[in-house]
Parts: structure tokens; sequence; C-alpha cells
């Protein structure tokens, strides 16, 4: 448990430990990754190139506040609540 406070405490100050929470999802779910990558108009090597930046990472976060079935499950399998979720991916889009 103690390792899913700190993860908590970490997505609450870095939205790229989120956006990297929600890669790793995407990798272990090749459907849902290929669903993403139409999505946001990537094809592999545009992908792998964007892995780390800031546009990725908030894309990575959009995609997923708007996908209830993927958030929960992201959620579950991290340990996390949706509602930290929500609060990392308000601050990335403060107007809403």
């Amino acid at each position: 448990m103690g390792s899913a406070l700190h993860l908590r405490d970490t997505l609450e100050n870095n939205a790229q430990s989120l956006a990297d929470l929600c890669l790793g999802y995407l990798a272990e779910n090749p459907e849902e990754l290929a669903r993403f990558m139409d999505h946001a108009g990537y094809d592999p090597a545009a992908l792998r190139g964007a892995v780390g930046s800031r546009h990725l990472a908030t894309g990575l976060i959009d995609y997923f506040a708007s996908n209830e079935t993927i958030l929960l499950a992201l959620c579950a399998n991290a340990g996390i609540r949706p509602e930290e979720f929500m609060r990392v991916w308000q601050r990335l889009n403060p107007a809403g």
C-alpha cells in the first residue's frame, strides 16, 4: 500500500508519470493502442518519437479522461482513484 500512496503523490505532482501509466496500459492492450493512435494521428514511428514529450502526455491523459471504460480500468490496475486522475487532467485543462 505504501507504493500506491507514493504513486498517488507522484501523480499529483507529475502528469508525465500519469501519461507513462496510460502508455503502459495501451501497450498491454493493442486494440486500444490502435484506437488511440488513430484518434491522435500517430503512426508507430511518430508515437515512438513522441514518447516523453509533453504533447503526448497531454494527449494520453485527455484520451483516457474522455473514455470512462479505459479510465476506470487504468485506475483499477494502477491502484489510483479516478478522482486523482481527473485532478491531474483538470490541472492540464484549467478551462475544462
